[in-house]
This record gives structure tokens, C-alpha cells and sequence, in this order.
């Protein structure tokens, strides 16, 4: 990995980058390009995860008795930012199946890009979780600024988000508001364009997951 900033990590695992490149590519149809996302957020939460609480506990092999270490307390809280983190669930929930999943519902004005929340329902206690946030997709960076401040009012306290892609002024306005936030991404692309969208990008991710337009 390579770090951006404090906290804020590029997921640089030449696998990672193979797939995004599949994401990229225009021809990727619906099914394939769902997989590469849930397989590309399995990887990404490798990585994040690695810092998970562990504790012995005592089983018995075919051998003998052992002490041997499993996930300490609370379980992971997952919340993707709808309708596009979804996509990235299943990939962490194959690491973590016992992982509760909340919901934040974010839309993005068409005129201004502000982003506006239309649903929050957290797992509880949330405030004993490790929160993972998912996005493919960080642009401005409004969205996951304010899913992320809902998450702290309702009591969120260790929260990771991770990204597909991003662009750079997305990356920086969220760090600079959260920086207590551990930030996994992808891949750092170019830019922005002016209609908001990331470049080169690759596409709306949502559409492209769940094939509407």
C-alpha cells in the first residue's frame, strides 16, 4: 500500500489494479463488472481489515487442545452510501459473515452536486463497531463527508472507508474534514471534469452494477 496522507492509504496490490482496469473498460457488461467490484472490495478489505482485534480461545484439533486466535468483540458494522456501495458488500461480508450491514441513502443534486441524504439506519450498538463505509466512486467527496459526519452523530467512533477510485480534490476535502477516518482507495485518477465526474473514471458505477441508466 501506499500511504497519501495520514490515514489515507492507495491500494497499490498489482491484483487491484488488474481489476480496475476490467471496471474501466466500456464493453465490461453488468454481470461481469458486478463481480469484479465485489472482487476488487475483498481484496481492498484485506488490507483494511488487517489491524482487526484478536483474542486466543482454547479448541481441539484432530491433535490436541490449543489456544488459538479469533476476531475480539463486536463484529464489523458494513454501511455502503446507496445505491452504488452496495456493491461492494458482498466482497466484504465473504471475509466477515457475521458482519452487521447498515444503510446510508445519499442522492447528488444535478445542478449544484451537493449531496443529500434520504435514509440512515446504522446497526446498533454502533458505537462498539468497527464501521467499513464503501463507495466505488469518491469525487467531491460530499457524500462520503456527510455519510460519515451521520455515522459519528448516531455514536460511530472507529469508522474505515474504501473507494474503487477517486480523484485527488475528493481525497483531500475528505481527509481534511475526517482525518480520523482511515481512507482505503483503489486507484488515484486524474481529475474531475466539470460536470463532476472522475477521470478517466469509469462511469456511473451504479448504473453499471445494477445495468440501468
Amino acid at each position: 500500500m501506499k500511504q497519501l496522507y495520514e490515514n489515507v492509504f492507495e491500494c497499490t496490490h498489482p491484483l487491484i489494479q488488474h481489476k480496475i482496469t476490467m471496471l474501466r473498460n466500456k464493453d465490461t457488461g453488468t454481470n461481469e463488472f458486478r463481480s469484479i467490484v465485489e472482487e476488487i472490495a475483498m481484496l481492498m478489505g484485506f488490507e483494511a481489515l488487517q489491524d482487526l482485534p484478536t483474542e486466543d480461545i482454547e479448541v481441539e484439533t484432530p491433535i490436541e487442545k490449543c489456544m488459538s486466535p479469533v476476531i475480539a468483540g463486536r463484529k464489523l458494522a458494513v454501511v455502503p452510501i446507496l445505491r452504488a456501495g452496495l456493491g461492494m458488500v458482498p466482497g466484504i461480508l465473504a471475509l466477515t459473515p457475521s458482519a452487521k450491514v447498515g444503510h446510508i441513502g445519499m442522492y447528488r443534486d444535478e445542478e449544484t452536486f451537493e449531496p443529500h441524504e434520504y435514509f440512515c439506519k446504522l446497526p446498533r450498538p454502533i458505537e462498539e463497531r468497527i464501521i467499513v463505509v464503501t463507495d466505488p466512486m469518491l469525487a467531491t467527496g460530499g457524500s462520503a463527508i456527510d455519510a460519515i459526519s451521520q455515522i459519528k452523530k448516531h455514536g460511530g467512533k472507529r469508522i474505515k472507508f474504501l473507494s474503487i477510485i477517486a480523484a485527488p480534490a475528493g481525497i483531500e476535502k475528505l481527509h481534511s474534514v475526517h482525518p480520523d477516518v482511515e481512507v482505503y482507495i483503489g486507484h488515484v485518477d486524474r481529475c474531475l471534469n466539470e460536470s463532476a465526474y472522475i477521470c478517466p473514471g469509469l462511469g456511473d458505477a451504479g448504473d453499471r452494477i445494477f445495468g440501468t441508466k
